[in-house]
């Protein structure tokens, strides 16, 4: 596994590195903000809850400063800290996301990584507000609409001096559960069939793999930004799980399984973090040779399903997004 304290540290009053994390207020968004924060980032946590991110980023700088005591001295001295921020956004409501991204724009002039962490798995069948299912909205239309929107700043951050050997990064936490998308399917496929238990996976495979189709045609039309897709591992101990545990009587089964599941092949959300970290911050990734690419566990280079690396897929589902937000009046 890929250690991130060889990674680059950067004094913040020297040279300015600035990241978004959505979600990064648990879970493996959590330990992915430490890291950042801790090599010098500006780190702006995306979330709905300005309560939850509140007490996350107190939690950060106290596991920041246990990590600091840990230091030689050469390394206390040569290693700063960032800071810390909250931005407000709603990944199931469209018009959060602009707005979440406007205000970030007014507040920043750069922007060096984005990560979208932010995720749901495994929900019962359910339309947002906007129209799309609850799962592709969080995990793909949102992500995708945030990040063209930011666009612009991460390119004029490519055009700036120094950037062009270490060039602004898009990280996607993806999943293995995208090898649920077997084949190709319409994008209009709801899924939304009986028992939700089993059709609930196959509308999330569709949505992660739709995210990785994304990366990789960003790569294609953005070659001055990094773009990669992550899968963390078996991070058991995260929310994504909490729908299932909550259930009446059966959540006890299912807590039970998940405990089982996890012991035997589960990764920590610090070993879950790694793969995102070495998107972010790995000097030794390039847009010449890993723009588009897929890391799974550790930071372990690897291949997605071979419906998600598919480009004529990923063109299909490009042209499929444009048009489902051109009719809600959104253009890209």
């Amino acid at each position: 596994m890929f250690d991130p304290t060889t990674y680059p540290y950067y004094n913040p009053s020297v040279d300015r590195k600035v990241a978004i994390v959505t979600g990064g207020n648990s879970g493996i968004g959590f330990c992915t903000v430490l890291h950042l924060y801790l090599h010098g980032y500006i780190v702006y946590i995306a979330g709905r809850s300005k309560s939850r991110v509140t007490k996350a980023i107190s939690e950060l700088k106290e596991q920041a400063a246990v990590k600091q005591v840990q230091y030689s001295p050469q390394e206390a001295r040569e290693r700063y800290t960032g800071e810390i921020f909250f931005l407000d956004i709603d990944l199931l409501d469209l018009n959060s996301v602009i707005r979440a991204a406007e205000i970030f724009k007014s507040l920043e002039t750069t922007l060096h990584i984005l990560v979208n962490n932010a995720g749901v798995m495994a929900l019962p069948f359910c339309l947002t507000k906007d129209g799309f299912e609850i799962q592709l909205q969080t995990n793909y239309i949102a992500p995708f609409l945030f990040t063209t929107r930011l666009l612009p700043l991460l390119e004029r951050t490519a055009e700036t001096k120094g950037n062009s050997v270490n060039p602004p990064r898009i990280v996607y936490l993806s999943s293995v559960g995208h090898h649920f998308a077997f084949r190709y399917f319409s994008m209009n496929s709801h899924f939304n069939y009986y028992p939700n238990i089993i059709f609930t996976w196959l509308r999330y495979g569709m949505a992660k793999t739709a995210a990785i189709h994304f990366m990789k045609m960003l790569a294609l039309r953005n070659p001055s930004i990094l773009c990669v897709s992550v899968h963390p591992g078996f991070v058991m101990n995260t929310n994504l799980f909490a729908y299932w545990t909550r259930l009446p009587i059966i959540g006890i089964v299912f807590w039970c399984l998940f405990q089982i599941f996890g012991y035997f092949f589960g990764v920590s959300n610090e070993q879950g973090a790694l793969a995102s970290l070495r998107g972010c911050m790995d000097p030794s990734l390039s847009v010449q040779h890993d723009n588009g690419k897929y890391f799974a566990t550790g930071g372990v280079e690897a291949e997605p399903s071979r419906v998600a690396r598919n480009m004529d897929y990923a063109a299909r589902t490009w042209i499929w997004t444009l048009k489902e937000l051109s009719d809600r009046n959104i253009t890209i």
